[in-house]
Formats: C-alpha cells, structure tokens, sequence
C-alpha cells in the first residue's frame, strides 16, 4: 500500500467525521503528509499538513474545525473533522511529500447535508 485513504461518508451539517490514510513506511517516515481536497467545479485545496515534528498547518476555512495528526506506530494519517458544512462536501485526498516527488493517494468522499 502507498497511501489509502478511508472514512469518508455522507454527514449532517454539524455533524464529524474522522478520515484515515493507511501509507507506506518509505512514504510516512520522517516526511510531511498532508490532506487535500477537491470540490466539484473548485480547484484542489490543501486543507491541511503536518511534518515529521508534529508541527503543522491549516487552511483558514478549516482552522478550529479539523484537526490533522499522524501515528508513527501506524504509518497513519488522521484528519478528524468537526462542525462539518456543506461547503466542506469534497473528495478528500491524503499525500506524502517525498522530495522531490509528492505521492497521491486515492479519494475518499465526504458529502455533508445542509
């Protein structure tokens, strides 16, 4: 497995979701990783990163709201979401930045009802 991404599913407004992405050691270790995402007829966004510290960042229209974490033991990516909106609808994709590549993962969905 390089990146897999789960977790995504229809929500309520209001309501949470956690995404995980299962990734490779090669791709996890020591290297940022991060989620995107894509809306229909928007232009992928980051959402969110973290490096290999811990430290990490958001986009504004998620600040307070999502929350991005790693788990070493794992090689897993975490991206717990709460007070979902329908504006964060989108298909959600993790990477791992492996200078100088930047590996993908597949998709997962999240759909948030208003």
């Amino acid at each position: 497995v390089q990146l897999q991404a789960s977790g995504g599913g229809l929500v309520q407004a209001g309501g949470s979701l956690r995404l995980s992405c299962a990734a490779s050691r090669s791709i996890f270790m020591d290297n940022t990783m991060s989620w995107y995402r894509e809306a229909p007829g928007k232009r992928r966004e980051l959402v969110a990163s973290i490096r290999s510290d811990g430290s990490s960042n958001y986009a504004d229209s998620v600040k307070g709201r999502f929350t991005i974490s790693r788990d070493s033991a794992k090689n897993t990516l975490y991206l717990q979401m709460n007070s979902l909106k329908p504006d964060d609808t989108a298909v959600y994709y993790c990477t791992g930045r492996v200078p100088p590549a930047t590996y993908w993962g597949r998709g997962t969905l999240v759909t948030v009802s208003s």
